[in-house]
């Protein structure tokens, strides 16, 4: 399926690595003017050359800082409509997953994840809603199958994963009169920096990898790739009628009991 996005904005979340980074590259290939953001300065400026190579006319931007700062969100969007001129797309792919379990999980712990899994994406769709009401544009919130199943030893990232669901569900209702649609996808486990940037090793993640394909029924991990492909449906004409959905995205996780 030739999925076309010339001449539309698409702001991506969390684009210096993974589904986000993945994502950007996805709809700068299908003609998107894209505005990147992430914390890695040096990350953002390669994905810039990868995106930017060859082209006669600038068709990215980054902007570098942290998510969970509300001034950062605030421009952002406003960074993005003014040198663009509209958005069409909101992909919001930043997260980070940290351990802890009931007893062993801080509330300032707690609260992290919450600002930046969940409250930042509620703030970002209400900055980006009247620019994606005038041009009927839509949302596509990166969650997790763990949104959907509960799994030990990650509570306060589940959490907020389920949260990152049923807001998107609660706002597509919102915003469905006005032509604004809103869908997530929840990918099981994909090659990412998601689990080393919280901490765990680069030994320990090859060992959980090999494992996981034990975890899903398909018998293998997931790419950023096929995630970014499911984003760029969403957020296609081709989707037009598709709002308020989850869609999983997981060799068949979801479907399986704890292993």
């Amino acid at each position: 399926m030739d999925i076309r996005f010339d001449d539309q904005v698409v702001l991506v979340t969390g684009a210096t690595s993974g589904i986000g980074r993945a994502a950007a590259v996805r709809f700068a290939s299908s003609g998107a003017l894209v505005m990147a953001t992430g914390r890695n300065r040096a990350e953002l400026n390669r994905l810039m050359e990868e995106l930017n190579d060859g082209k006669e006319e600038v068709v990215a931007l980054a902007l570098d800082g942290d998510i969970a700062d509300g001034a950062f969100r605030e421009g952002l969007v406003d960074r993005t409509v003014e040198r663009f001129g509209r958005l069409d797309v909101l992909v919001n792919a930043a997260g980070f997953i940290a351990s802890g379990t009931i007893e062993s999980t801080s509330l300032d712990d707690y609260d992290r994840m919450m600002d930046v899994n969940l409250r930042a994406v509620f703030h970002l769709m209400q900055l980006a809603v009247p620019h994606l009401v005038a041009s009927g544009g839509n949302i596509v919130n990166v969650g997790s199958v763990t949104g959907l199943r509960a799994f030990p030893g990650i509570l306060s990232y589940c959490v907020s994963k389920a949260g990152l669901d049923q807001l998107t569900r609660c706002a597509a209702l919102d915003l469905a009169s006005k032509g604004v649609r809103v869908n997530a996808v929840n990918p099981g486990v994909v090659v990412t920096n998601l689990h080393k940037n919280s901490g765990m090793e680069e030994s320990a993640y090859s060992r959980f990898l090999e494992h996981s394909k034990t975890t899903h029924p398909l018998g293998r991990v997931g790419e950023a790739r096929e995630v970014a492909d499911l984003i760029a449906f969403l957020a296609s004409k081709n989707a037009g009628w598709i709002t308020g959905d989850t869609v999983s995205i997981d060799g068949g996780r979801n479907q399986t009991c704890a292993r």
